[in-house]
C-alpha cells in the first residue's frame, strides 16, 4: 500500500519545550475520534489549538529551525556548531547517514512536521465547516475558528514554499490508510491556494481577540493581512502587497512599542506584535532555542564562554555603523565593544534548579509579524513600484521610533536602503534570508555574506533547501530540487 510522504513516522522533537496549559496544550485530533469528537465549540476550540501546537513544534525542530531557515544563512551569523555550520554555509547537501534521523540536517530537509499542521487544519475546516451554528456561542466563533484554521494552512503552505519552493498540496484531511504518494506541486500552485485560503480567513476573521490573552497567539484579520502582504511581496506583485500593507496600517490597530522597553516586543504580546508563536507565559519556555545559541554570561549565567552563533561584526558595523544613537542597537545588542557581541532579544530567562544542575529557561515568543516588519514592507513595495516619496515617508516612520533622522541617499538605492533598514530593525527575526532573496531578485545584488552564494547560485535557484533523500527514498514520486540534484 502507497503512502503519503507527509505522513511517514513524524520525526521526535529535540527542543525540550515546558509543558504548556493553555491553548498549545491541545494534541491533534485522531481519525478515529473524528466523528465524535467535533460536538461544541469547546471541541473546535481545542480543534484549532492543536494546530498551533503543532506549528510551534515545526519551528522549534533542533530548537530553533524558525532562525535556522531565516537568519542563519546570512551575513548576520557565523557557526562552527555541528550541521549548523553547514546551515550557515548554505553546505545543505551535506551527507547524513541514512539511520540516523535525529541529525539536524535532516530535520531540517524534512517537511513532515509542517503537513501535520495542515492535516489538522484540513480537519478543523472539514469539521468545523459541518458543525451548525447552534452549537456555537455565535456565528462569529464559528466563523474565527474556521478563519484561523485557514490561516494556518496558508501560512504552513507560504513558509514551505520559500523554503523549498515546489511542495506536494493537499487541501483534504486524508486517512493515512487511503493516502498515495504524491508529487510537489509547482510554487506558483502552491501560492494561489495560499491566497485563496488567506483570502477566506480575511473574510472570516474579526480584528479584535476573544480575551486579552488571545493577542498575537491567535490569529485574527490584521495576520491574515500580514501574511498576504508576505505572500505578494515573495512574488514580486508589489501592487497588491501595497494594498494589504494598507489594509493593516490603515486601520491602526496595532501601536510601536516604545524603543526604549524594545525588548518587551519579544517577550510577547505587545501592543506591536500581529502573529507569534506562544512560548513566553511562566508555564510556557523552552531550554535549547535561540536564546542558547545567542547569548552568553551574564544574560544567560549558564554560558561563562562565547555565544554558540556569532555575529558577523561586519555585518553589524554596516547595519549599524556603531549608532549610540539607534535605540535599537543600544536595546538589542551587548557587548559591543568586545570582540563577541551578542543580540540580546531573546534574553528573558528564568533559572530552575535540580540535581545539582541549574537549567536556564527561555520566555520568548516567536515573532512572525509586527506592525514594523510590516510597515517597511510597504516602504518597500512602494520603493518597488517607483513611489519613492510615499516610500520614504514609510521608512521614516519606522526610523524616527528608532531615534534616526530621515533616511539619506538617492532614489536608485532606496531599494537597497529599505532592505537594510528591515536589516536593523528585524535583526534575527526570521526574515533576513527571505528579504535578501527579494534584494536579490529585484536587484541583482548578493549580501547573504562571506561568499555564501554567488550570482550564478542564486540564478540556479541554490535559495531553495533540498529534500533529504529519505523522503524521496520512501515517495517514488518526489524530485530533488533543481539546485542540488547533482550535489545529493
Amino acid at each position: 500500500m502507497k503512502k503519503l510522504i507527509i505522513y511517514v513516522s513524524c520525526l521526535l522533537l529535540g527542543t525540550a519545550l515546558l509543558s504548556c496549559k493553555k491553548f498549545l496544550d491541545e494534541k491533534p485530533i485522531s481519525v478515529s475520534t473524528d466523528q465524535t469528537f467535533w460536538r461544541n465549540e469547546s471541541d473546535a476550540d481545542k480543534g484549532v489549538a492543536s494546530a498551533y501546537a503543532l506549528l510551534r513544534a515545526s519551528l522549534n525542530t533542533n530548537g530553533m529551525a524558525f532562525y535556522a531557515y531565516g537568519d542563519l544563512p546570512t551575513d548576520e551569523y557565523n557557526t562552527n556548531e555541528y550541521r549548523l555550520g553547514d546551515v550557515s554555509k548554505i553546505n545543505w547537501s551535506v551527507s547524513v547517514p541514512f539511520a540516523e534521523t535525529g541529525d539536524r540536517m535532516m530535520r531540517l530537509r524534512r517537511y513532515d512536521l509542517f503537513y501535520r499542521t495542515i492535516d489538522q487544519s484540513n480537519r478543523c475546516i472539514q469539521f468545523i465547516g459541518k458543525m451548525t451554528d447552534d452549537q456555537f456561542s455565535s456565528a462569529a466563533a464559528k466563523n474565527n475558528f474556521l478563519g484561523e484554521a485557514y490561516f494556518l494552512r496558508a501560512f504552513n503552505y507560504f513558509y514551505m514554499a520559500r523554503i523549498w519552493g515546489d511542495v506536494p498540496l493537499v487541501v483534504e484531511s486524508v486517512n493515512i490508510t487511503e493516502a498515495v504518494d504524491l508529487p510537489r506541486s509547482p510554487q506558483n500552485e502552491i501560492l494561489k491556494q495560499c491566497i485563496k485560503d488567506v483570502n477566506m480567513a480575511i473574510n472570516l476573521l474579526s480584528w479584535d481577540y476573544s480575551n486579552a490573552n488571545n493577542r498575537a497567539v491567535r490569529a485574527n484579520k490584521g495576520s491574515a493581512y500580514a501574511l498576504l502582504a508576505h505572500l505578494y511581496a515573495w512574488q514580486g506583485d508589489y501592487a497588491n502587497c501595497s494594498t494589504a500593507a494598507s489594509a493593516i496600517l490603515d486601520r491602526k490597530y496595532y501601536q510601536y512599542e516604545n524603543r526604549a522597553s524594545y525588548l518587551n516586543i519579544f517577550k510577547g504580546k505587545s501592543a506591536e506584535g500581529i502573529f507569534e508563536i506562544a512560548q513566553s507565559d511562566e508555564n510556557e519556555g523552552n531550554t535549547t532555542g535561540i536564546s542558547f545559541y545567542t547569548l552568553k554570561s551574564p544574560y544567560l549565567t549558564t554560558n561563562t564562554g562565547n555565544a554558540l552563533f556569532i555575529i558577523n561584526q561586519n555585518t553589524l558595523s554596516s547595519l549599524f555603523n556603531n549608532d549610540s544613537q539607534d535605540l535599537r542597537f543600544k536595546n538589542a545588542f551587548a557587548l559591543t565593544s568586545t570582540t563577541d557581541p551578542i543580540c540580546i532579544k531573546y534574553s528573558n530567562i528564568t533559572y530552575t534548579s535540580g540535581q545539582n544542575v541549574t537549567v536556564g529557561v527561555a520566555h520568548n515568543n516567536i515573532i512572525i509579524f509586527r506592525l514594523a516588519d510590516i510597515t517597511l514592507l510597504k516602504a518597500e513595495a512602494l520603493a518597488a513600484l517607483g513611489q519613492y516619496s510615499e516610500a520614504k515617508t514609510y521608512l521614516n516612520e519606522v526610523r524616527t521610533q528608532a531615534g534616526l533622522n530621515s533616511w539619506e541617499g538617492t532614489n536608485d538605492n532606496l531599494f537597497e536602503g529599505i532592505i537594510a533598514e528591515r536589516g536593523r530593525e528585524l535583526f534575527l527575526e526570521g526574515h533576513r534570508f527571505y528579504d535578501l532573496v527579494r534584494l536579490g531578485r529585484k536587484t541583482g545584488i548578493m549580501k547573504f555574506g562571506d561568499d555564501k552564494m554567488s550570482q550564478g547560485d542564486f540564478n540556479a535557484g541554490k535559495y531553495y533547501w533540498p529534500l533529504d533523500p529519505a523522503l524521496m527514498s520512501i515517495n517514488k514520486k518526489l524530485t530533488q530540487t533543481p539546485y542540488w540534484r547533482s550535489k545529493m
